[in-house]
């Protein structure tokens, strides 16, 4: 009689990335973010940060490694962009937790679901910031424009099909 064996799916996908891609990614992704928002103003609807945030969250599939990767990118993001720093680090480690902890359960290699998951991450993003914005900090001139934040959020979509993509190159199976 074959004996069936219980293995979870964090346990069969759970991936890795070399120590470089680690470091390097994400620093690619402010800098570029940092250059392109300069260059242009438009490009700042843009959240790459974010992208690359979601993207090393639901495939390392550890609420404690999605967080901490949440705080460095967006700790890094608020030290090159000229916001209070930690208003991104707590936003993206929002954001890092729910994605690995959703990486855990949901297929996140599909693409439907990258889609989706990036739409609805970059709106509570945008949220996120908001209630930062709004409450902590105090700031009561700022006001959330849908319009605006859901052209956010497609943009960001559209940006993160691709960038996912190529970072699936650099998965490494654990």
């Amino acid at each position: 009689m074959p004996i069936l064996s219980y293995t979870s799916r964090r346990e069969l996908e759970e991936h890795s990335f070399s120590p470089a891609t680690t470091l390097l990614v994400p620093i690619a992704a402010i800098v570029v973010q940092v250059l392109l928002s300069k260059l242009y103003w438009r490009f700042s609807l843009l959240d790459l940060p974010l992208i690359v945030t979601i993207f090393f969250a639901v495939s390392r599939r550890s609420p404690a490694a999605g967080t901490l990767t949440g705080a460095a990118i967006g700790l890094m993001q608020d030290a090159l962009t000229g916001r209070p720093i930690g208003v991104n680090g707590m936003a993206k480690s929002v954001i890092g937790y729910i994605a690995s902890s959703i990486g855990i359960s949901v297929d996140v290699d599909s693409l439907t679901t990258r889609i989706v998951m990036n739409f609805a991450f970059s709106l509570l993003n945008s949220g996120i910031l908001f209630l930062i914005d709004q409450r902590l900090l105090g700031l009561s001139n700022i006001h959330l424009q849908w319009i605006q934040e859901l052209l956010r959020a497609l943009g960001n979509t559209v940006i993160a099909i691709p960038v996912f993509l190529l970072l699936d190159l650099t998965k490494r199976p654990e």
